[in-house]
């Protein structure tokens, strides 16, 4: 009969005839002799390859950025709203939300973005709110963020941002707050520059020489999203040269790194801690961060900032021409070899531009020997150029290569810049007069009672005019720029361009406030 201790084996046997399993189960039951842990002492350690840390960088640029508080006796209208957050819900303001819904009954009972609930005019007495007319005390209305570019306090931000403001106040990321000035700012770039009156000398930064930066560099963009000051974003540059129809002077970067609302007038730096680009709008159906956001270019904002500066104002050259895109359709009417250039709609009287002989329907094709390929690049191009200076205007004209030199003037304060004409808006209708068709157009026209072109009084659906654009009550004016008053002008032109082995025409179109050009194709029959 086997006793108990005679089926208890030696813990030497153990080691010697025993499965790792079996070893185990005799160390969780008598315990973990000393010699047996040193054999479960070594680690798991795995040598992994070395990430890019942005850690140097941002602490080396984040005292000179900074946020920025505005106040003003309007009613908060800016994208940057007071505490960073908007009134917006999925894209939706707060007129669309319905009448039950919570967030649009509290603010009818306690008054919302527009200032409104039962104590309004109680409030307005007592100069917390406009009434009758007469401003109110002032009031958070916009927030964003900007960063020092000198150590006496000089600072831009986006002029969206301030362009409502009466008071400024900027934020340090050590949590100071100081009051700051408007020094001036630039709508048409939508830069700004604020000044912060104070004895310290400030952290700030430089500008890159963004000419250097390439599609698929990293940036960091450190700004104010949601009033969250202090946060920084990372990622590549996206694209260059993005024209997202905002002015006449769009040459954006496009980046990746998460920009949101706040961010707005923030630095994006590249990897030396120099401002590449200036955040200033997002792509966002639902109006936060979905990976496309916009800066101006460093070398943008270091002309205006300086100009700012200095004058408080930015001057800019001036043309005095309104252009339009030439298409391959406007190329092949003009017997240009590709479709590049800026078409001359119209120049303006008295313009530096007109002075020197440029006619519509001239294209631009150089200034100072520089290619111009659009009328963005032409625009950028003479805008960035001193007022008084000479240069040398390349054209196409009347099928042939000319020149003409002139002196940029001063771009006037009002004028707008040149654009093509867009404006849709219709002639009223005019009784028939002499109406001849124009089949293979598919326009009908008929003479212009003020004797200036000819007036198109219908245009067939499933024409090329009607796909380009033509309607009724527009003028036609000038047939591959020579003027026309009747059909028979046209088709006269019409007849020459064929000759030349032409396939298209070019048509100027006039309506009340605009004109274009617009190629058509010409049957050869």
């Amino acid at each position: 009969m086997f006793t108990t201790n005679a089926l208890r084996p030696s813990l030497k046997t153990v080691l010697k005839t025993s499965t790792v399993a079996g070893l185990a189960a005799v160390l969780l039951s008598t315990g973990i002799p000393a010699a047996v842990t040193y054999s479960f002492a070594t680690p798991v350690k795995i040598e992994a390859p070395q990430v890019p840390s942005f850690a140097n960088v941002v602490d080396a640029v984040s005292p000179a950025v900074v946020s920025v508080r505005v106040q003003s006796r309007a009613n908060p209208v800016s994208d940057e709203v007071s505490n960073g957050f908007s009134f917006e819900f999925g894209g939706r303001g707060l007129d669309e939300l319905p009448d039950d819904h919570p967030l649009k009954r509290f603010f009818k009972e306690f008054g919302g973005p527009d200032g409104g609930g039962p104590d309004r005019d109680k409030r307005a007495e007592r100069g917390h709110g406009p009434r009758d007319g007469k401003p109110g005390r002032l009031r958070p209305t916009s927030q964003g963020s900007g960063f020092f570019i000198s150590e006496n306090g000089y600072l831009v931000t986006n002029n969206h941002v301030v362009s409502d403001g009466s008071a400024f106040n900027v934020i340090l990321n050590d949590g100071t707050e100081l009051e700051a000035k408007l020094v001036g700012k630039d709508s048409r770039t939508d830069l700004a520059v604020l000044k912060v009156d104070d004895k310290r000398k400030f952290s700030y930064v430089t500008f890159a020489d963004d000419s250097k930066v390439r599609v698929g560099d990293w940036v960091v963009a450190v700004g104010n999203p949601f009033g969250l000051g202090g946060t920084v974003t990372a990622g590549i540059i996206s694209a260059r040269g993005r024209d997202i129809g905002s002015g006449p002077y769009d040459d954006y970067l496009q980046v990746d790194a998460a920009v949101n609302r706040g961010n707005s007038g923030g630095p994006t730096f590249n990897l030396n801690g120099e401002v590449v680009g200036i955040n200033t709008a997002i792509f966002s159906p639902s109006g936060g961060n979905v990976g496309i956001a916009f800066a101006i270019p460093a070398s943008v904002a270091q002309d205006v900032v300086n100009d700012l500066m200095t004058h408080g104002e930015v001057s800019r050259g001036w043309l005095g021409v309104q252009i339009q895109p030439v298409d391959k359709d406007v190329a092949d009417s003009l017997g240009l070899a590709e479709a590049s250039g800026a078409l001359v709609v119209e120049p303006q009287a008295g313009s530096p531009g007109e002075k020197a002989g440029i006619k519509k329907g001239d294209v631009i094709t150089a200034v100072n020997g520089d290619t111009i390929k659009g009328p963005r690049e032409l625009a950028r191009k003479i805008a960035m150029m001193r007022p008084g200076a000479s240069v040398d205007v390349a054209l196409w004209r009347d099928g042939k290569a000319e020149s003409v030199k002139l002196q940029i003037g001063t771009l006037p304060a009002e004028t707008k810049e040149a654009a093509a004409g867009t404006d849709e808006q219709q002639q009223e209708e005019q009784q028939p007069s002499s109406e001849k068709a124009l089949a293979d157009l598919g326009v009908t026209v008929t003479p212009s009672e003020d004797g200036n072109g000819v007036t198109i009084s219908s245009v067939d659906p499933d024409s090329d005019a009607s796909d380009r654009g033509l309607k009724e009550g527009e003028k036609i004016v000038s047939v591959n720029n020579q003027e026309v008053k009747s059909a028979d002008d046209i088709l006269k032109v019409i007849e020459e361009a064929k000759k030349d082995g032409r396939t298209k025409a070019l048509f100027q179109i006039e309506t009340d406030n605009a004109s274009r050009f617009v190629a058509l194709p010409i049957s050869q029959g």
